[in-house]
C-alpha cells in the first residue's frame, strides 16, 4: 500500500511548451543522426569525397599555388574543403527531407503528440553534429598532409565554430528549399551547380589576385570566401575582424531568408493531402 501510495503519475509536458520542444528535439535528433550514419550518399558527400578531394588538390595543385604565392596552399584548401563538405551534406539532407515529404513521413510525425517545431529543429541539430564530425575528420586529414595550427587551441576551436555557423545557417536555407520545392524536384542538379560555382570561385581555391579584375568582387564577397579567410587567419595568423563580420552578415542573411519559409513550408508539406 505504501508503494502504491507513493507512486506519482507521469507528467507529460504540453506539446507547445519549451520542455516538450527540447525533449522531442533530443529524441528526433538522435533519429536523424542514426539516419545520417546509415545514409551512404550523405557520408560520401560530406566526409569521404571531401577527404579525397583535399588530398588530390594538395597533390595536383598544391605545389603550383604555393610556388606562385609563396604560401602553403593547405591554409586555403582545408577551409575550402570543410565548407564544401558542410554544404554538400546539407544538400543531401535536403533531398532526403523532400523524399520523406513525398512518402508521408512528415504527415505522420505532424499528427503525433509532439512539439510541432521539434522535427525541423532536430534536423538542424543533427546537421550541426554532422558538420562537427566532418570538420574533425577533414582537419585530421589536413594535418596528415601538412596543415598546422599556429595560433593555439582557441583558434582551432574558432575554426570549427566558423564551420558550424556557416554550415548550420546554410543547412537551414536548404531545409527551407526542400519543404517548399515540389516532391521529386531536381534539387541535386540545381544545388550541385551552385556549389560547384562557389567551390571554384573563392579565395581558398586560388588567390584573389589570380582572378580577372571584373570577377574579383564576386570572389571576394561570395559567402565562402570570408569564411575561408577567417579560418585561414585563425589557423595561421592574419586579419580576423573583417572576415568575422562578413561571415556573421552572410549567416544572418541565410537565416533571415530561410526561417519563415522553413516553418510555413514544413507545415504545408506535413498537412498537404
Amino acid at each position: 500500500m505504501s508503494v502504491m501510495a507513493s507512486a506519482q503519475p507521469t507528467v507529460v509536458p504540453a506539446e507547445g511548451s519549451i520542455r516538450a520542444w527540447a525533449s522531442n528535439t533530443a529524441v528526433l535528433s538522435w533519429r536523424q543522426i542514426l539516419v545520417y550514419v546509415r545514409d551512404v550518399p550523405t557520408l560520401l558527400q560530406s566526409i569521404i569525397i571531401p577527404g579525397i578531394s583535399l588530398v588530390l588538390m594538395k597533390v595536383v595543385l598544391g605545389d603550383a599555388i604555393g610556388q606562385a604565392t609563396g604560401k602553403n596552399s593547405l591554409y586555403g584548401t582545408v577551409p575550402l574543403i570543410i565548407l564544401v563538405g558542410a554544404m554538400g551534406g546539407s544538400m543531401v539532407s535536403a533531398v532526403r527531407l523532400n523524399k520523406e515529404r513525398s512518402t508521408g513521413l512528415l504527415a505522420r510525425l505532424y499528427v503525433l503528440p509532439i512539439n510541432r517545431a521539434a522535427d525541423l529543429t532536430s534536423r538542424v541539430v543533427s546537421e550541426i553534429a554532422r558538420i562537427i564530425a566532418a570538420t574533425a575528420v577533414l582537419l585530421a586529414v589536413g594535418m596528415a598532409i601538412g596543415f598546422r595550427f599556429t595560433n593555439g587551441p582557441l583558434a582551432a576551436a574558432g575554426m570549427v565554430v566558423t564551420a558550424v555557423v556557416f554550415g548550420a545557417s546554410f543547412a537551414v536555407l536548404m531545409l527551407a528549399l526542400a519543404v517548399n520545392a515540389p516532391p521529386g524536384a531536381p534539387i541535386v542538379q540545381y544545388l550541385g551547380l551552385l556549389i560547384s560555382v562557389l567551390m571554384f570561385f573563392n579565395s581558398g581555391f586560388s588567390p584573389l589576385e589570380a582572378y580577372p579584375g571584373w570577377l574579383q568582387p564576386f570572389v571576394e564577397y561570395q559567402p565562402m570566401s570570408p569564411a575561408i579567410e577567417l579560418m585561414r587567419s585563425l589557423a595561421s595568423g592574419g586579419t580576423i575582424v573583417e572576415p568575422l563580420v562578413t561571415v556573421a552578415v552572410w549567416a544572418a542573411i541565410f537565416m533571415a531568408a530561410a526561417i519563415y519559409p522553413a516553418l510555413t513550408g514544413y507545415r504545408k508539406a506535413a498537412t498537404a493531402r
